[in-house]
């Protein structure tokens, strides 16, 4: 492997600088010793020369600075023990007249089991270590004071920060040093004094034995060394850090706590340990942990919890959760409603680098959805009894956006119990929840209906209040627009992902439990699949103009079906839809609307599109309303989707039972007997007589589903004289 290049000029230097280094006669002191006087420095080699067990003396610390000087640099030795901090930092002053940098690095092992564990063993490995650190330290202390100067590093180990069979003296010495480091850290800010934590892993005298070769060999403590240098250089603006360095690898360790959460809803009132069991995941959870830079910041959120309490504000009614979300987050979800790479104008909600990279605007429920799933706000609602999740259905979601959320980001919200209404054969359980961002701008508000089986007939009220955004009957004329969207059948399994994970969506055995044959799509999936289609169709299919939504579920959706999604532009920029399984011909989500901030109609399959074959429709319906007895003698219902450069641009409907010709969809949710697939110009070759209808079917150009013997009966109203 070929070394780093250095730059020259910018070489750090150690020139004029003191450097005490304890424990450095072999193993990693003494790379420490060497790399400071190689550049530099003016290094005291402290070393009392005993083995690691702390046993004996040698002249360790003299070889070093004889290595030292042979290649130019300046060092002395120092042969006290730490213990007698005091006298190493006198060698320092009375050789060279100051210190700027003291690692302190001596080490040794008394490894017994916790039951083995002597006075002895627990006393040296504390002096060495601990005491040791302390006491040298705190003689350098007003040296560097003075100086308005100083570097110290205090030495760890991961079985500190982790603990260790058979190191129970040796792991709490060295968790103490971290708490040393931090105060001294603290401490020393004002004087420019720094001290820092290494967590080094090298391969030495106290590890030769314990390490497997493979690792052993690799751990050299020249790798580290620079680390440790670099710690030690006035350029170096950390203080207080935790590095954990071995093999030419390094990283920073610190300590994290979860958000929590608060086990009383009042200031007066006492913590039970059964709601301690209760809420136990979420004291544990530590999906939002963060990093406390100083203790005040500790004590600061804990005040804000107890001024929560006096105010009432942390009742069981309210929940406030933080959700952060990155662009990973925003795919996985359009990938859950069905956004697809096969479908080009979908790429910007799958792709982070696309310049148009935007969120769906259903993605928004999540915050909400999740801070009120996460909580106690349903079960305490509901009072006079109890319920499990295969009692509980999604019964109304409204989401309202304010601002165009951005594409990452977090979002705190503040989730409470809008309203209980007594449904008799249930309860509704009506949550509200409202997002901001981190500048305290509200931008998304949800309400979820949750009707949870059972729990109805307390007496309660029976009409929700007038914060409830209510729902909106459909128009009773045909649909303005129709779009068909086939599920798959991994759907509900990529959309659970997003966050509702309740079992009834993925585990057959549970949600058989709750009468459905195989697991079902979640309803919002349902909604975020209906209100993509609706704002590709009447809103550009651009997020930023989509203002609110609102459905209601009425059925559940088997995954693999097929959705058709009916739509209706009323005034004021709204648009009322309707979902339905294509399979069943059974509507899964009612009374529903979208409201833009503008309407922009893209064309679509029912767009007015001129095509050659409207010539060919219109002569039909002339035909059949010339001689309705003869077309309804047919008695079938035909339903030709016409395309137009491999896309269907156009369906036309021929109800003959009715006697009636108009553009589909069919109406009145019924199903056509005959579906027949034909291109635009297909379609006039075939009214004009040069194609024959079982060439076309032959060669692929007339695709018929359904029952196929009707089609020939069509033949006589087919042909035109139309001049086109």
């Amino acid at each position: 492997m070929v070394a780093p290049k250095e730059n020259a000029a910018q070489k750090l230097r150690y020139d004029g600088r003191v450097v005490v280094v304890t424990g450095a006669g072999a193993g990693l002191g003494r790379e420490y010793a060497l790399l400071f006087a190689s550049r530099g420095a003016k290094v005291v080699v402290n070393d009392l020369g005993g083995n690691f067990h702390g046993q004996g003396k040698s002249n360790a610390a003299d070889k070093v600075v004889e290595e030292i000087r042979a290649a130019g640099g300046v060092a002395v030795p120092d042969y006290n023990s730490v213990v007698e901090g005091d006298k190493i930092i006198q060698t320092a002053l009375e050789n060279f007249g100051r210190v700027d940098v003291l690692v302190n690095n001596a080490g040794i092992l008394r490894d017994r089991s916790l039951a083995r564990i002597s006075d002895e063993d627990w006393n040296l490995i504390h002096d060495v270590h601990l005491k040791g650190s302390f006491l040298t330290t705190r003689a350098a202390w007003p040296v560097m004071k003075k100086q308005n100067y100083g570097r110290i590093i205090m030495t760890s180990s991961n079985s500190g920060v982790y603990g260790n069979f058979g190191q129970a003296n040796y792991s709490a010495a060295k968790l103490g040093l971290v708490g040393l480091a931090n105060t001294v850290a603290i401490e020393g800010a004002k004087n420019n004094i720094h001290c820092n934590v290494i967590v080094p892993t090298a391969a030495s005298r106290m590890t030769e034995g314990i390490l497997p070769d493979i690792l052993f060999n690799e751990l050299k403590p020249k790798l580290i060394a620079p680390v440790v240098a670099y710690l030690c250089h006035e350029s170096c603006d950390d203080t207080g850090a935790i590095i954990e360095s071995a093999a030419g690898w390094a990283t920073k360790v610190h300590f994290v706590r979860g958000k929590g959460c608060v086990l009383r809803t009042a200031i007066d009132e006492d913590v039970s340990p059964e709601y301690v069991q209760q809420v136990w995941n979420r004291v544990t959870d530590m999906s939002e942990a963060t990093h406390l830079n100083a203790i005040g910041e500790a004590s600061l959120s804990l005040v804000g919890v107890l001024e929560k309490l006096r105010d009432g504000k942390n009742n069981e009614n309210s929940v406030t959760e933080t959700f952060r979300y990155g662009f990973k987050d925003a795919i996985l979800y359009a990938l859950g409603v069905g956004a697809s790479v096969t479908d080009p104008t979908d790429l910007k909600f799958l792709y982070e680098n696309n310049p148009e990279f935007a969120v769906l605007p259903t993605f928004f429920i999540l915050p909400g959805l999740l801070s009120v799933m996460g909580s106690s706000l349903t079960a305490s609602a509901i009072k006079h009894t109890t319920f499990d999740l295969t009692n509980i259905l999604h019964g109304e979601q409204y989401i309202e956006l304010f601002e165009a959320p951005p594409t990452e980001g977090v979002l705190t919200t503040t989730s409470t119990v809008l309203d209980v209404v007594d449904k008799k054969s249930g309860a509704l359980v009506i949550t509200q929840s409202d997002s901001y961002d981190e500048q305290g701008t509200l931008v998304a508000r949800n309400q979820s209906s949750t009707f949870v089986v059972g729990a109805g007939n307390f007496n309660g009220k029976t009409k929700a209040c007038p914060e409830v955004k209510p729902l909106v009957p459909n128009p009773k004329r045909t649909p303005d627009a129709s779009v068909e969207v086939q599920t798959h059948k991994n759907q509900a399994a990529v959309y659970r992902l997003s966050g509702d994970l309740n079992p009834m969506h993925i585990d057959p055995s549970f949600s058989a439990i709750a009468g459905y044959k195989v697991p079902i799509l979640h309803g919002l999936c349902t909604m975020g699949v209906s209100v993509k289609a609706v704002l590709k169709q009447y809103g550009g299919d651009d997020p930023a103009l989509f203002r609110a939504a609102k459905v209601r579920f009425s059925k559940p959706v088997l995954p693999g079906q097929t959705l058709r999604v009916d739509m209706w532009k009323e005034p004021n920029n709204r648009v009322c839809f309707r979902t339905v399984v294509v399979d069943t011909n059974t509507e899964v989500l009612s009374g529903a609307y979208v409201d833009f901030k503008q309407i922009v109609i893209k064309p679509n399959m029912t767009a007015a599109v001129d095509l050659q074959s409207d010539a060919v429709f219109a002569g039909i319906k002339d035909r059949v309303a010339e001689n309705e007895a003869k077309a309804k003698a047919i008695n079938a219902v035909f339903l030709y989707k016409i395309t137009s450069g491999g896309k269907v641009a156009k369906e036309w409907v021929l109800d003959l039972k009715n006697a009636k010709v108009y553009e589909g969809p069919v109406q009145g949710g019924g199903k056509a007997d005959t579906t027949m697939t034909i291109a635009d110009g297909d379609m006039l070759e075939l009214a004009l007589g040069k194609l024959q209808p079982q060439t076309a079917f032959m060669k692929g150009k007339l695709k018929i589903t359904g029952n196929i013997m009707l089609a020939q009966k069509l033949a006589p109203l087919l042909k035109t004289e139309a001049k086109l």
